[in-house]
């Protein structure tokens, strides 16, 4: 088994079993009206490391710091997509769950093969989240992905 499989594996199985809790069917939660958080994610701000999806694909930038997602305590997120900027409404209904609402971004045509879409798209998606050695794991609805992030500068 290679180092990369067995290190997400068990960050699979916890964020697979957190997006389920307190589900009672196999659809989606719906998404709670964002209010003052005391998530432990309130006032964060976060670099994307990587995107990887379930067929092992990953998706990595160059630049860290130009993919960013800020946490504000009045329950709305920011985001850095490379040329565009992004902003979203984000709630934690309970433990280890996390959704956003639709973003709403600027829309130039940025030149980081696509990498800024996907990781709008893949936000779009989030259903919950794990810390773990200092990053932020998102796990996205269906386990199509899992989003790494580390601290921001």
């Amino acid at each position: 088994m290679n180092k990369h499989l067995r290190l997400t594996t068990p960050i699979i199985v916890i964020l697979a079993l957190a997006a389920c809790a307190g589900t009672d069917s196999g659809t989606a939660p719906e998404t709670e009206p964002p209010s003052q958080s005391s998530s432990d994610l309130a006032g964060t701000a976060w670099e994307l490391v990587e995107i990887q999806s379930m067929d092992d694909q990953t998706w990595s930038p160059t630049d860290p710091s130009r993919y960013t997602l800020t946490f504000q305590p009045d329950g709305t997120a920011s985001m850095d997509l490379y040329c565009n900027r992004g902003r979203a409404d984000w709630s934690t209904a309970e433990t280890s769950q996390l959704t956003f609402s639709p973003i709403a971004s600027t829309s130039a045509l940025c030149q980081d093969e696509g990498l800024s879409e996907r990781y709008a798209m893949q936000l779009g998606f989030v259903r919950s989240y794990l810390l773990r050695d200092g990053h932020l794991f998102l796990a996205t609805y269906a386990d199509g992905a899992i989003i790494e992030f580390r601290p921001a500068d």
